[in-house]
């Protein structure tokens, strides 16, 4: 039973406190507007506590313990280096602590209403936030749905005990002797070669015939050969058929090209892409929201779903699952209800992965800009010939532009190699703002620094390549 059940009026519901949610919160109510954000779990959602900022903060740990085992080139020895993985825990949780506070920093300091629970619709119009004390009911003028996504589950490998999610496996209290990951996308790899690193002994198995398959094998190639490095033992083209696990251990049935294998470890890592959170007590049914066959949210370029006033970012609507998708779909979602005429595009939305080396890639690469009928002009530069990357020890990679020959557009960018994910930011940034690979190429960069490969690279795009022999 509920008491007082008149409904309280508010401008805009936001349901979710990720990098979507908070976000479209924060800009909402520096448009004016009156915003309560509800969530069930924790400020900064998935990205803060259970994805991003931990997953980076292991990868770091992995990183360091890497370099200090192996400092003997640069004259560097270091004798009994350990890792107490306890510390490594407690400092990445740390982290999260931090990032967690700032966030409900910033949602106080915008004078945001804070509820955690969960949200069931009543109607288009009015909907229930509840959590153990306390039921209020609210109408909204507007609402904004940014509930996520999680791990998916496969039938074969029940979650519990030895078979784990990405949000266990960051949350582990020891490095394991041993562990299968199923999946080699970007979470696969990134923890797998984490884990690795740490001396955990890892087997992926991936289905298709690379890992990082949504990425160009030309950029996979050097992630692959640094695994293998590391004895990161990869199937590729290979199947999950089931498990069977006990209290100590799970092994693991798998086909490769249609001959069968065996596999017993510590903990199986499932990593085979995220569902979105469509489903469960939010009732969109009760609406009838409508959504694609995969339950995600249909919307049009300024986030409206086919209610007009509900809108939906992030990793319930199509597109990738990414965090900084979800921020920038947040702020175009807030300022339209705003009335500005707000409309995404997504021609310069990087997608990177924190692999060793890493990967990034925004705009089109060479594959698409020749579908899509461009003259492409391709300048690649290595970092094996720049002075900033020799002198961190980091000669792995190159940098890669695609250009319309015709034009000298700037259609695309990939980087791999170490803080690639640094680097696509100037090539997103250049894109957005239709830069052609002369402005590039004309661009002061300051030397000595990684940056200087885009400039080098787009002056190879264009012929005239100072730091390499020809084209």
């Amino acid at each position: 039973m509920v008491v007082g059940d008149a409904s309280l009026d508010i401008d805009l519901l936001v349901i979710g406190a990720g990098p979507g949610g908070y976000v479209a919160a924060i800009r909402a109510a520096q448009l004016g507007k009156s915003v309560l954000i509800v969530d069930k779990s924790d400020w900064g959602g998935v990205c803060l506590n259970r994805g991003c900022i931990p997953s980076k903060a292991l990868i770091s740990a992995a990183h360091t313990y890497e370099h200090a085992q192996h400092a003997d080139s640069m004259g560097i020895s270091v004798d009994n280096v350990k890792v107490d993985f306890a510390k490594v825990q407690e400092w990445k949780n740390g982290i999260v602590k931090k990032q967690t506070g700032g966030v409900n920093a910033l949602l106080k300091g915008n004078k945001i209403q804070m509820f955690q629970g969960e949200v069931m619709f009543i109607n288009e119009n009015e909907a229930r936030v509840f959590n153990d004390q306390e039921a209020p009911r609210y109408r909204f003028q507007n609402c904004i749905i940014a509930t996520g996504s999680r791990p998916i589950e496969l039938k074969a490998f029940p979650y519990g005990g030895r078979i784990i999610s990405s949000t266990e496996a960051l949350n582990l209290p020891e490095i394991p002797k041993s562990m299968v990951v199923i999946g080699g996308g970007y979470i696969g790899i990134e923890l797998g070669q984490t884990f690795a690193k740490f001396g955990t002994k890892v087997t992926v198995l991936e289905g298709s015939d690379h890992v990082l398959p949504g990425f160009e094998k030309e950029l996979t190639k050097l992630v692959a050969r640094n695994l293998e490095k590391i004895g990161v033992e990869v199937h590729t083209e290979a199947l999950a058929q089931s498990s069977v696990k006990n209290e100590n251990d799970v092994t693991v049935t798998f086909t490769v090209k249609g001959e069968e294998k065996q596999i017993t470890a510590d903990y199986v890592l499932v990593t085979v892409g995220r569902r979105p959170n469509t489903d469960g007590e939010l009732g969109l049914d009760l609406i009838n929201m409508k959504l694609t066959d995969r339950g995600l949210i249909e919307v049009d370029n300024q986030g409206r779903t086919s209610i007009p006033h509900i809108f939906a970012i992030g990793d319930v609507v199509p597109g990738l699952a990414l965090a900084h998708k979800a921020s920038y779909e947040a702020k175009v979602a807030a300022e339209a209800i705003a009335g500005l005429p707000s409309v995404v595009d997504y021609k310069a939305m990087p997608a990177v992965v924190f692999s060793d080396p890493e990967i990034a890639s925004v705009g089109l690469n060479e594959t698409e800009a020749k579908e899509k009928g461009y003259n492409v002009t391709i300048g690649k530069f290595p970092y094996a010939a720049n002075g900033r990357a020799n002198s961190l020890n980091a000669g792995q990679g190159f940098v890669k532009l695609v250009g319309d020959k015709e034009t000298g557009l700037l259609l695309g960018g990939q980087v791999v190699g170490p803080e690639a994910s640094n680097l696509i930011g100037e090539l997103a940034l250049a894109i957005e703002m239709a830069a052609n690979l002369e402005d590039i190429a004309l661009t002061i960069h300051a030397h000595p620094t990684l940056t200087e490969m885009v400039m080098d690279a787009a002056e190879g795009a264009l012929g005239h390549p100072i730091h390499q022999l020809g084209k």
